[in-house]
Order: C-alpha cells, then sequence, then structure tokens
C-alpha cells in the first residue's frame, strides 16, 4: 500500500534559524510527517517568527528564489532570477535533499510561479493588463512567452539540478485583482463578478491567442469595461451574476463573447502546467497548487490530469462537510490515477483545536485524499505540532 503524503510547508529561514537537524527531526518525530515542502520561489510579506532565536519577524526580498541557480540554464531567459541573499548563508534546498536518506524527509519544492512583483515592475510588458490599459506588477501574465519561459526554466532548474522529489506549483494561473497589497483600499465593495473582470488580461498576447482561437475580443472587453463602470457607480454593490460562484462560467453564458474569453483563459494555463512538466525531470512530481474556485484563474481542475502529476486543493476557512464535498468533487475530476492532496492552515482561530483538526483531515481522507500539507511550520508554536500528529493518523492509505 502506498504511505500517503504528509508535509509542511517551509520557509528556508526557519531551516537556518533552527537548525537543519533539529527541524528534521522535529517534523519526523514530533509532527509525525514524512516530506517538507520547502520555499523555493517566494513573494514578500511580513512573517511572525513564534519560535525563532535569532528573530521576531521576518520580512523576506520580494520575487526571489531560495536555492542557486545553474547559470547555463538561464543563459537565454529575458527574466533573470535573483537569489536572496540569505542563501549566502547557505542552500538549505540542496542540503535537504542531500540529507533526505538519513533525514526521512522527502523534499518537495514550493514553487509561488507568476506571483512576482519585482520581475513585474523591472518588465511591466510581461504583467497582467487589465480592460482599462493598467499593469498589474505583481502578476505575470501566463500568455507571455517570457513569463512561461521563467517558470519552465525555474522548475527545470530545481528538477534537474536540485533534484527535488516534487514541485508544488503556486499561483500558475491568472491571479485576481484583490491579492492584499500594502495598503490595498476597495471604498465600493466589489463583488465576485467585479474581482474576475478586473483580473482578465488584455494583454497583447491574450488578445492574440484569444482572437485565433475565434473569441471576438472586442466585445468581451467592451462588455466588461461596462460592467465595471457601472459598478463604479453604484451607491452598493449589486451582483450581477449571484449564483457564479456555484454555476461558474457558464453563469456568463448569455454573453457569448465575454464567455468565451472567459471560457478561453484555461488554454494559456493549462498549456503552460503541460510544457512545465515536459520541462521538469521525469523522476519529480508536478503537483498545483490551487482552491475549488481555481477556474477563475483559468485552472481545469479535470484537465490537470492530462498535463501534470496531482493536486494539492487547499482547503481553508471551511469545515470538515465542505471539505469532503471540495475533495470528492477533486477526486471526480482528476480520476483515479492522479495524485489529491489537502493543504490546511494550522491557524488560530480557523484551528481551535487538536480535535478541530483531525476532523478535517480524516474529512478529507475519507473523500479521496492521499496526503496533506500542513500550513506552515515557522508561523505557528510549537505545540501545534503535536496537533498535526495527532491528525495525520486519521490519514489512512488508499
Amino acid at each position: 500500500m502506498t504511505q500517503p503524503l504528509t508535509s509542511i510547508w517551509t520557509y528556508p529561514w526557519d531551516v537556518q534559524d533552527l537548525g537543519l537537524d533539529s527541524v528534521t527531526t522535529e517534523l519526523r518525530e514530533r509532527a509525525g510527517l514524512n516530506r517538507i515542502s520547502l520555499a523555493s520561489a517566494y513573494h514578500a510579506g511580513r512573517f511572525l517568527q513564534p519560535r525563532s532565536p535569532r528573530r521576531a519577524s521576518f520580512s523576506p526580498e520580494d520575487g526571489t528564489i531560495y536555492f542557486r541557480p545553474d547559470a547555463a540554464r538561464w543563459a537565454k531567459s529575458r527574466l533573470q532570477p535573483q537569489v536572496a541573499s540569505l542563501v549566502a548563508e547557505g542552500d538549505v534546498l540542496r542540503d535537504l535533499v542531500a540529507a533526505k536518506d538519513r533525514t526521512g524527509l522527502s523534499v518537495a519544492a514550493w514553487t509561488v510561479c507568476l506571483h512576482n512583483s519585482r520581475l513585474g515592475t523591472a518588465y511591466p510588458d510581461v504583467a497582467t493588463e487589465s480592460v482599462f490599459g493598467e499593469r498589474y506588477p505583481y502578476a505575470l501574465c501566463p500568455s507571455h512567452p517570457d513569463a512561461r519561459n521563467y517558470v519552465c526554466t525555474l522548475v527545470e532548474d530545481l528538477t534537474h539540478g536540485c533534484r527535488v522529489d516534487a514541485v508544488e506549483l503556486e499561483t500558475i494561473g491568472f491571479m485576481g485583482y484583490a491579492h492584499g497589497l500594502h495598503h490595498e483600499k476597495d471604498g465600493v465593495g466589489l463583488t465576485a463578478e467585479d474581482d474576475l473582470l478586473l483580473s482578465l488580461c488584455f494583454c497583447s498576447h491574450c488578445r492574440a491567442g484569444a482572437a485565433k482561437a475565434g473569441v471576438d475580443v472586442e466585445g468581451a472587453a467592451a462588455t466588461a469595461r461596462d460592467w465595471l463602470t457601472e459598478s463604479f457607480g453604484r451607491a452598493v454593490p449589486a451582483p450581477r451574476l449571484p449564483a457564479l460562484m456555484t454555476e461558474g462560467l457558464a453563469a456568463f453564458a448569455p454573453w457569448p463573447a465575454l464567455h468565451a474569453y472567459l471560457l478561453w483563459r484555461k488554454a494559456p494555463v493549462m498549456s503552460l502546467i503541460a510544457e512545465i512538466r515536459a520541462r521538469a525531470h521525469p523522476d519529480s512530481a508536478v503537483y498545483v497548487i490551487d482552491l475549488a474556485a481555481g477556474w477563475l484563474g483559468g485552472v481545469d481542475q479535470a484537465g490537470l490530469r492530462d498535463v501534470c502529476d496531482g493536486l494539492i486543493l487547499c482547503a481553508y476557512d471551511i469545515g470538515p462537510a465542505e471539505i469532503a464535498r471540495q475533495t470528492a468533487a477533486a477526486r471526480r475530476a482528476l480520476g483515479s490515477d492522479r495524485y489529491l492532496g489537502t493543504g490546511l492552515r494550522v491557524f488560530y482561530p480557523e484551528v481551535a483545536g487538536p480535535e478541530v483538526l483531525a476532523a478535517r483531515v480524516a474529512a478529507a481522507a475519507e473523500a479521496g485524499a492521499q496526503g496533506v500539507n500542513f500550513y506552515n511550520y515557522g508561523l505557528i508554536p510549537a505545540p501545534r505540532l503535536d496537533w498535526i500528529k495527532t491528525a495525520g493518523a486519521a490519514l489512512r492509505a488508499p
């Protein structure tokens, strides 16, 4: 029987602060895990560090990678990776891979793909372009050849160079408008449809791709602009499509041009995932990290079975019943021969105790999940690692 994968998303600075042997022993013995998912490419933020002996909080550099790349692989790439300064202290990713027989932990590279404000600012033509012609530097466009090559080369380097066991792709699709930028303001009260329409990319590459597929791009853009302009003028929000999150893109069917454009967005996203899989080392699994509503960003859950090795479905802020429903739907979409994992936060008060976490893991396992990733090692107090071990007991091999 296949052993379930049990992992925890971890930052490299946590391993440096606490020590590789200390961290891996704690993950294996105290938390009962068999994998570590280490951030290999990540965005900026401010992170409370409850267990670090070196700092109470940490603010990483934006859009950097956390391993030493192979320069030859990047020679022809317009977008170049920036190595985080803390890698000067050591390449944690390569150290974990080298030590995995000793530590008993396999290694996954947790990789933020198209969310890169550093690159989007330096190369605005590669960033998403809204229907109003405004660039979103935090969101690289999956249609742009340079963005696609950057992500593919990154995974190629991680799998052929670092030889990780798996790569976990985060932000591989079109990103939403609301993303929590520094002091982001919305006095309108954007609805789900507003956020989706604001997130649509109308860059030259998206326009050309959709037009080639027979989409009325100008008609789609006109409808999106008209709807958003109307929303901006309302005294209070009034969703035009109140059932959007349950009906999905079918809710747009009465507006053929916009509907077709929304459906087309799957093409660049899914082809990018396929290209990543093709360029990755064959011995390294490629998983997509996403939400059940990943269709908002162009990820076709059912189509993942044809382009990668599986899905890690994040089930944040929902209870066991909804976790079971979403997991069962994902299992049906993926089929039985692709990996399905569940992503669970161990944050308070979302998870108030070990029994809450155990119930969520059990619900996912019973609905077809083969593993679980917990979030996040360095952000939670040490006693919650005991909760993780208790919860992991609910995960059984299929």
